[in-house]
């Protein structure tokens, strides 16, 4: 094969590697839920429907310290369950009390978006929640006013990107979900519809 051929064939490779599939969800979206949110909302131009803006998961690393090593093993485990490595967030000041001192690690954040964010909350929503023993769906009370959605998450292992055996201990995580809804009832609709397993009325929520 000439120099030529291979520089072809690595361009159709490279190509068709860049045409990555939509999300199963963006496109469900985009083709069933976006004209049925349309209808029930009474938009009137397809740039009203609402949908999802960013992901951001948080840790917090208290822990970290009396532990050295809990920032890295958090580390391991947001990058398997977002599929990015997270950035470490830190104190802004100094508390004496808790002897954080200005600058020093507190946390984990990861910040989701496109294709990768779509593909998260289609395994949020369809795998990992469905593991939580006893579940019966997440709290309807936890939006802003703004139509974005908080989701406190007791245990990392629901994931199913994490090993059970690897994990060195139990961390909770913070689920936050923005939306460009004008109000909570449109996000609160726009996530049932992508799959949200929210409590029905009146029931008691497990978030």
């Amino acid at each position: 094969m000439t120099q030529r051929e291979q520089s072809a064939k690595n361009g159709s490779a490279n190509g068709q590697s860049a045409q990555r599939p939509l999300p199963r969800l963006l496109e469900r979206l985009r083709n069933d839920i976006g004209p049925q949110l349309m209808q029930e909302f009474g938009y009137t131009s397809r740039m009203q429907i609402p949908k999802l803006e960013k992901i951001v998961l948080n840790i917090g690393m208290g822990e970290a310290l009396q532990n050295a090593r809990a920032m890295e093993a958090a580390t391991a485990d947001l990058t398997a369950i977002s599929g990015q490595k997270p950035m470490v967030t830190r104190a802004k000041r100094s508390i004496a009390q808790f002897k954080i001192r200005d600058g020093m690690p507190i946390g984990l954040s990861v910040t989701l978006r496109g294709h990768r964010m779509y593909e998260f909350y289609d395994r949020l929503v369809n795998s990992a929640l469905p593991r939580i023993r006893d579940f019966q769906g997440v709290s309807r009370n936890s939006f802003d006013g703004r139509g974005n959605y908080s989701l406190g998450l007791r245990e990392q292992v629901m994931f199913p990107e994490i090993d059970y055996n690897s994990v060195d201990r139990i961390r909770g995580l913070q689920v936050v979900i923005v939306t460009t809804a004008r109000s909570d009832q449109e996000g609160l609709r726009m996530l049932e519809l992508l799959g949200m397993p929210f409590t029905r009325p009146r029931e008691s929520a497990l978030a």
